[in-house]
């Protein structure tokens, strides 16, 4: 072995121990160390026009229900919060229609009801509105539906308005 490498290996190799307590500081490093930790806030809302006939988008939720169900294309938004906001047209087979405003919390798999629609075209807040879990359902999934094939990828909202339209005017993202 030649003198030089002689002594350049004692220094490498005291060199490489020196350089272990700094890695060892590092392995634990957490990108939000340093960052300010915010709880979750919802975004305030501002309530959607009422929903007209030829903005409605119809999807499927499944053979179990006989209920119709759209989706008002002019409400649909997703805000900074996470959070996807709709307006959701329920015909059931009955005759009765049911109409929400809606938000959908892709990051928890929950959904809110924030107002219910009158038969004279205006909106009433919901009493208690409280974010609930999106459970899978046989009977009535259309939250699930809209989770799962319209409005979510996994915990992350669709990246806008037009993308869940796409998707809803196709019939799903697949």
């Amino acid at each position: 072995m030649r003198l030089e490498t002689r002594l350049l290996l004692p220094l490498f190799a005291g060199l490489l121990l020196l350089a272990l307590p700094a890695r060892a500081q590092w392995e634990g490093w957490d990108y939000e160390f340093d960052q300010e930790k915010k709880p979750w806030a919802e975004i305030q809302l501002k309530m959607p026009a009422y929903p007209k006939q030829p903005n409605l988008i119809e999807f499927e939720a499944g053979t179990a229900s006989t209920h119709r169900f759209f989706i008002d294309a002019e409400s649909i938004s997703v805000g900074g919060d996470g959070v996807v906001r709709y307006t959701l047209m329920i015909r059931t087979s009955g005759g009765a229609t049911n109409v929400t405003f809606e938000g959908m919390h892709c990051a928890m798999r929950e959904q809110k009801y924030y107002a219910i629609g009158r038969s004279d075209g205006t909106w009433s807040r919901a009493r208690n509105p409280q974010w609930r879990r999106i459970e899978y359902m046989e009977v009535n999934r259309h939250h699930g539906v809209l989770y799962a094939d319209f409005f979510c990828h996994g915990k992350f909202p669709v990246k806008s308005p037009k993308e869940a339209l796409d998707f809803l005017k196709k019939g799903s993202r697949s």
